[in-house]
């Protein structure tokens, strides 16, 4: 049986967890312990950047984080020996015997407009170089972001009939605690599984219910002019991110190449030049690996990263096309947070940096 009180207090606990965790990390990264886990450095995982805003239903919050904690971030990893490294010249940088530090990278996904308007200011203070991955159906306007579409229809709606896969149900919606559990629900029917159906039912709902997704991809995503204009800048790259965004694990082989294959052209379209770099949406085991590796070498892509958490190794130049990265997440938005992160601590003690 479905239980919103159940789901919600799973979300709360694990927060408070996290939380708890990051603060005793952060002590023992502070008395010098545990220096081993810190490896080469990391890669760092942003999607929003933008002001804080208030919102009373906020369930991919963590996707967001604020300039000014971009900034603090920067700035605490920079004090700590960081050296910033463009993602595209990570291999090289790693296999210097001369490196002058750890290296931090920073990524950012899906190419949201806040991206150039108030992350950039923060790169281009701080001099560090950076990646967008960007999806050319957001692009285009032809494929929505689920996520953002059911924020805005679970938000407004007091009852939800869906199918989440295994036929139709009724959920209430009128208390916020049901509207996170049905958030919940969505996210765990797209996590492992094939998504175009679910995605689909879920836009075909926002439009009876007023609410056209393409208009909130054009709202949120950057178009051809502007992620032209962005890649002029000297510290902007732009990389490939697939064409619909889908989890490439449940694709067949012809299907998962293709959308890494057309995602590469039309980044090259708007660019010019044939990104040397990917990264699997989704990206946990659950959507990509071996065969998604291979495919993404096999397609002449430089390197390419995942969402496993962990830090960089020196086993990270012997397998280039399955990076591990750190997500910037915006419950956590304390620059001794990201000093417990960028430790490797977190990933060594839970063996979360292991292949």
């Amino acid at each position: 049986m479905f239980r919103p009180t159940t789901v919600a207090a799973r979300r709360i606990l694990k927060r408070a967890a996290i939380q708890s965790g990051l603060e005793a990390v952060s002590l023992v990264s502070k008395a010098g312990l545990m220096p081993e886990a810190r490896g080469l450095g990391a890669i760092f995982t942003l999607h929003h950047v933008r002001p804080a805003i208030r919102k009373e239903f906020d369930p991919a919050a963590h996707l967001t984080i604020t300039p000014e904690f971009l900034d603090a971030s920067i700035t605490r990893l920079k004090a700590r020996g960081y050296v910033p490294v463009a993602l595209e010249e990570l291999p090289e940088y790693l296999a210097r015997q001369d490196r002058p530090g750890p290296a931090m990278v920073f990524t950012l996904d899906d190419g949201y407009r806040d991206n150039d308007q108030f992350a950039r200011p923060v790169f281009e203070k701080h001099q560090v170089p950076y990646t967008v991955f960007i999806a050319g159906g957001f692009v285009d306007r032809s494929h929505s972001i689920w996520w953002e579409t059911a924020e805005l229809l679970l938000g407004q709606i007091d009852e939800f009939t869906f199918d989440f896969g295994d036929g139709e149900e009724t959920l209430a919606m009128r208390s916020l605690m049901e509207k996170y559990a049905a958030f919940d629900r969505l996210n765990n029917a797209l996590s492992c599984a094939p998504q175009q159906a679910i995605v689909e039912r879920l836009d075909l709902q926002a439009r009876a219910a007023g609410i056209c997704p393409t208009e909130i991809v054009d709202r949120e995503v950057m178009n051809e002019v502007e992620l032209r204009q962005l890649a002029a800048s000297p510290l902007a790259d732009l990389g490939a991110h697939t064409i619909s965004h889908p989890n490439l694990a449940h694709l067949d082989a012809g299907e998962m190449t293709a959308e890494i294959r057309q995602s590469a052209d039309r980044v090259a379209e708007i660019t010019g030049d044939a990104p040397r770099t990917f990264a699997y949406p989704y990206g946990d085991r659950c959507a990509a690996e071996a065969r998604e590796y291979q495919a993404a070498k096999d397609l002449g892509f430089k390197l390419a990263v995942t969402t496993n958490p962990g830090t960089l190794k020196a086993e990270s130049l012997q397998d280039p096309f399955s990076l591990r990265r750190i997500s910037l997440n915006g419950y956590y938005q304390k620059s001794r947070y990201v000093d417990a992160l960028a430790s490797g601590i977190p990933f060594k003690l839970y063996g979360s940096d292991q292949g």
